[in-house]
């Protein structure tokens, strides 16, 4: 009967739970139906915006100029028409060109053909590749000689039907139809393209105030970031994707030219401009000089010169030259263009092949702003999908600190010691410990993160901190190696939080060494050695342990009198009113959040240690 009682509220809950994955699934089958069904009118709007991000400097510049609001947007469109036009009309003389020279080359590619083929036919090993195949061919249609011969006899008494040839007249406008068909879709596409683009370069400001009204009125400030970040990356995107690609065009027509390929201009022009397509763009750019090299050359150096050309400057190109000028431009990952690439060819073929990587990133820039979108700037991105400390937390639940130390390298590469420790590792800890609070983290794995942290710190004993002290630990005269005694908290991740302590300091010449909780318990207490001890410091990771640190201290001052107390409590920062309440409960000399903190106030009373610390201080 309870089974039964209870399966209603059951039944209710995975309802509730199901139904926003319902409407996430329903709402992205709309929109990429939407986007497949409205191309024919979604395709040439984003071509447009495309082509009015390209265009909008020079629209900028001539503004400047004093034009008006109007010329300039005429201007500089007229000007692409004439650049598109002139492009056009260069391509096709040179087809034209090479299309009267093809029957001269006929000749090679005949005796090239003919070596291929008779290369093949005297080969041993494929002509026993042939009679096998022939006889396996023979094997599975030799059933059917039979029909065939009845089917060939029958055929011949079959009465031959009379073909009739009739003059047909044709209609001017059919012929008309028939030739100008395939030409009025592009046009039509063209048209409908500048019509876009001049519209958006006029209202661009109302656009834009358009926009922020329906995406973000609540947070204009945030919809306003998005805008400018998506447009300052396009334009940049464009602008230096259009530089390179015709810095590689003339460098492959040259590259032709002296390889003796006839029309070299031509061809470097296509591939300028087929670059503009990812991954098959060069490939497809490169398949007709290479036919031609093929055709032209008797022999057969003309064309591996030709593909080592095409096969070194793309491979300089892509992997030197682009990720130095792009840097994070484009702000998306390799797994995302090759995504990007096969939806946008799914939903608008060879169109949206091309416009597959300024959309993405449009759609990733925005998704940064968006909270419900921020899984789209985590899976195509090109940000990296876990922070440092995540990172670290991870490498210390395996226990791996060889790979922690690694990463921690490329950290260190921009930033110090003291902000690796204070910003990636002891947030790292404040991580674990919100898995122990909530009773994730058993003490088997919480040792073993304390012993991942003794590995990284001796991974990473080489490294210097860049504001480290070059002096000594002599600011105390005659004191013992260890002047300084860290009192870890009540597990072992305050442990590994005082070993960071205790490194940083040996960084900085000052010896340290770390207790446990359980030396300086009630019990125990009075077998911890003190002899030497300048400074104690009690150090906790979970700020609700209170209580125990002002216990703690207590226990120092009456074991230690007159030893001044600091109380470092990890996961403080930012918190003004618990920070003061820490201050109150542990009753120490001073409390801070955080390593680097806690490093200056220790090495500040090192050099005065004559002067007792003010009570009650905090760090700032």
């Amino acid at each position: 009967m309870s089974e039964l009682k209870r399966s209603p509220h059951s039944a209710a809950a995975s309802t509730v739970s199901l139904t926003p994955k319902f409407m996430t699934a329903v709402i992205t089958a709309v929109v990429v139906a939407g986007i497949y069904f409205g191309r024919p009118v979604l395709m040439p709007l984003a071509l447009a915006v495309l082509m009015a991000f390209a265009l909008a400097p020079l629209v900028s510049l001539l503004r400047r100029w004093h034009l008006g609001h109007v010329a300039p947007v005429l201007i500089s469109v007229l000007l692409a028409v004439v650049v598109l036009t002139s492009v056009g009309g260069f391509m096709g003389s040179q087809l034209a060109r090479l299309a009267s020279e093809l029957p001269r080359y006929q000749t090679n590619l005949a005796h090239k053909i003919q070596s291929v083929v008779g290369g093949a036919v005297n080969n041993g090993t494929i002509m026993r590749l042939n009679r096998t195949v022939e006889t396996l061919a023979e094997q599975i249609t030799g059933g059917n000689k039979a029909e065939e011969a009845t089917g060939a006899t029958a055929t011949d008494t079959v009465k031959p039907i009379p073909v009739i040839i009739r003059r047909t007249s044709v209609a001017p406008w059919s012929m008309a139809q028939t030739v100008l068909g395939p030409l009025l879709e592009p046009l039509g596409l063209i048209v409908l393209v500048l019509v876009f683009v001049g519209f958006i370069l006029l209202q661009k400001d109302d656009l834009r105030d358009r926009i922020v009204r329906l995406a973000g009125s609540r947070d204009m400030q945030r919809t306003t970031i998005a805008l400018d970040e998506a447009a300052s990356r396009l334009s940049r995107y464009l602008f230096l994707q259009t530089g390179v690609n015709i810095c590689f065009g003339l460098i492959v027509g040259v590259g032709l030219w002296l390889i003796g390929i006839p029309n070299a201009g031509l061809w470097g022009m296509m591939t300028g401009l087929m670059r503009f397509v990812p991954y098959v763009g060069v490939p497809l750019a490169s398949l007709f000089p290479l036919a031609l090299a093929l055709a032209v050359d008797p022999g057969w150096s003309m064309l591996v010169q030709a593909m080592l050309l095409y096969f070194v400057i793309d491979a300089v190109t892509g992997q030197a030259i682009e990720p130095f000028l792009y840097g994070r431009s484009m702000g998306l990952s390799a797994v995302a263009v090759v995504v990007a690439a096969v939806f946008w060819t799914w939903q608008w073929g060879p169109m949206g092949l091309l416009l597959s990587t300024p959309l993405t990133m449009c759609f990733v820039v925005f998704s940064r702003h968006v909270e419900s979108l921020k899984f789209l700037d985590v899976m195509l991105g090109d940000r990296p999908a876990l922070r440092f400390e995540e990172s670290l937390y991870l490498r210390m639940l395996a226990n791996d600190p060889d790979e922690a130390a690694d990463e921690a390298e490329a950290f260190l590469k921009k930033n110090s010691l003291t902000a690796y420790y204070d910003e990636v590792a002891a947030r790292a800890l404040m991580l674990a410990q919100i898995d122990v609070d909530r009773g994730a983290l058993d003490s088997m794995r919480q040792e073993r993160i304390r012993d991942a942290i003794k590995g990284l710190i001796v991974n990473l004993s080489d490294r210097k901190d860049e504001d480290a002290v070059t002096e000594p630990a002599h600011h105390w005269h005659g004191a013992p190696v260890e002047p300084v005694l860290c009192v870890a908290g009540r597990g072992p991740l305050d442990e590994a939080a005082a070993l960071l302590l205790v490194d940083m300091l040996g960084k900085y010449g000052v010896g340290a060494r770390v207790v446990s909780s359980d030396e300086t318990s009630a019990t125990n207490i009075r077998e911890l050695s003190g002899a030497g001890v300048r400074l104690t410091c009690v150090s906790y990771l979970e700020p609700g342990t209170f209580k125990n640190a002002r216990y703690q201290v207590r226990r120092l001052r009456k074991h230690m009198p007159g030893v001044p107390a600091i109380a470092i409590f990890w996961g403080l920062a930012g918190d003004n009113a618990r920070y003061l309440d820490a201050i109150e409960a542990t009753e120490s000399d001073i409390v801070t959040t955080g390593l680097k903190e806690t490093v200056r106030h220790i090495l500040a009373f090192a050099r005065r240690t004559s002067t007792p610390l003010p009570a009650l201080t905090a760090a700032k």
